[in-house]
């Protein structure tokens, strides 16, 4: 039941008290809001991280070729080491637990046009499987298909940034797109759900593109996905795809150069162990912050209750019982710890959001925040520990006998 009567009391308590309650309560404040500075940062950075690992599958292997940097078996280095179809199907062959595969060869510069419109563009040559390395969203028609490899089909699939541009509102679903004097029906627009330059690439079937460009055999890179296998087993296939690679091509073992094999799966897994790591971090050290800030009300209240030693006395004397003693010591104690704690959580809140005005989308920090759920948890939490950090002074303050309390000095 709201009793009128005891909050003034606190009131008037805390205002006899300026500077001390305010020291209290910033101390408990200061904890709650470097907490939930400092979770909703490493969340930031999470954001981040995840946000530049959804341009590609995160479950992939990429495999890209360089030139050889040591001499080997009597051929000198500086050797450019170009990979073939052959290539390709070779490693799908030889390597078991491959999910999705895709090689490519790229354009990046590829000369477009509609109608009056004109622009250049990046243009990637591609299997089918490609629409699941890179994350693409269809948003009208289809992707590639199996039979356009096969019949070498002048299809294009455009990203939607390429369908703004040229088609100036309209849709470019079944127009056709001039690339080198060749006429390219656009079969689907895509948006990328990682990064939005690629929404500036065209995808055309990998053979149609060979053949134009007269590239023979010749791929750029080529990579796959590796479904739900644990870590170990993608590092041991990452390994045997280099290990084959470097034999068909006759690079040393010992060459790191020539060929380049990159397991997003270990990349990723290594990044998401770091962040977890740093997230524990940021909870002890909030913790302990906050800990701090709840021993010093604990101590102001074993004050409050020895300067009140006398008050407490004549309360007692005249019929106050144990109970409402120690309901009182803990409501002025929970109340200093509750409005600190939210003016705390309220200033994380806002300096969070301010932070993420004021830095925008970056690739590696973005939308910073802190979990409803875990900030009013936390927010419980301190009301619970201000609760306990006034009990054992209450208790203190409830066993004082009259008689005692009434000599005190």
């Amino acid at each position: 039941m709201f009793d009128i009567d005891k909050w003034q009391e606190i009131l008037a308590t805390i205002s006899k008290n300026k500077l001390r309650t305010f020291l209290t309560a910033f101390s408990v404040m200061w904890g709650i809001f470097m907490l939930v500075l400092l979770l909703g940062a490493s969340q930031g950075l999470r954001n981040g991280v995840e946000s530049a690992f959804s341009d590609d599958a995160v479950n992939s292997i990429w495999i890209s070729s360089g030139k050889t940097s040591i001499a080997y078996k009597g051929l000198k280095p500086g050797r450019k080491i170009q990979f073939t179809t052959e290539d390709y199907n070779n490693v799908l062959n030889a390597i078991e637990g491959i999910e999705y595969a895709t090689a490519q060869y790229s354009v990046w510069n590829a000369e477009v046009s509609y109608g009056d419109e004109f622009s250049t563009y990046p243009l990637r040559s591609v299997h089918p499987d490609h629409q699941y390395l890179e994350n693409t969203k269809m948003i009208s028609g289809r992707f590639l298909l199996p039979s356009d490899l096969d019949r070498k089909t002048k299809y294009a699939v455009v990203g939607k940034d390429v369908e703004k541009d040229l088609f100036k509102g309209e849709s470019a679903m079944g127009k056709y797109i001039k690339m080198y004097g060749i006429n390219f029906k656009v079969i689907g627009v895509f948006q990328d759900l990682g990064n939005p330059r690629e929404m500036r690439y065209i995808y055309i079937p990998l053979s149609a593109g060979q053949q134009i460009f007269g590239a023979g055999e010749d791929i750029d890179q080529f990579m796959m996905t590796t479904g739900e296998l644990p870590l170990p087993v993608t590092i041991s296939m990452a390994e045997q795809i280099e290990t084959l690679l470097k034999r068909t091509h006759t690079v040393a073992p010992e060459d790191q150069g020539a060929i380049y094999v990159s397991n997003n799966n270990e990349e990723f897994k290594e990044i998401t162990n770091i962040l977890a790591a740093m997230k524990m971090f940021v909870w002890v050290i909030g913790i302990f912050t906050i800990i701090a800030g709840i021993v010093g009300v604990s101590n102001i209240m074993s004050i409050v209750v020895k300067e009140r030693t006398k008050e407490i006395g004549v309360r007692k004397a005249i019929g106050a019982t144990p109970g409402s003693v120690v309901a009182l010591i803990l409501q002025e104690s929970i109340f200093i710890t509750a409005l600190a704690g939210y003016l705390g959580l309220l200033l994380g809140v806002l300096t969070i959001e301010g932070l993420s005005n004021l830095i925008g989308e970056q690739q590696m920090f973005r939308n910073p925040q802190v979990n409803f759920n875990v900030a009013m948890t936390t927010l419980g939490i301190m009301i619970l520990a201000g609760a306990l950090a006034g009990f054992f002074p209450a208790l203190r303050a409830a066993n004082i006998k009259p008689v005692v309390a009434l000599r005190d000095e």
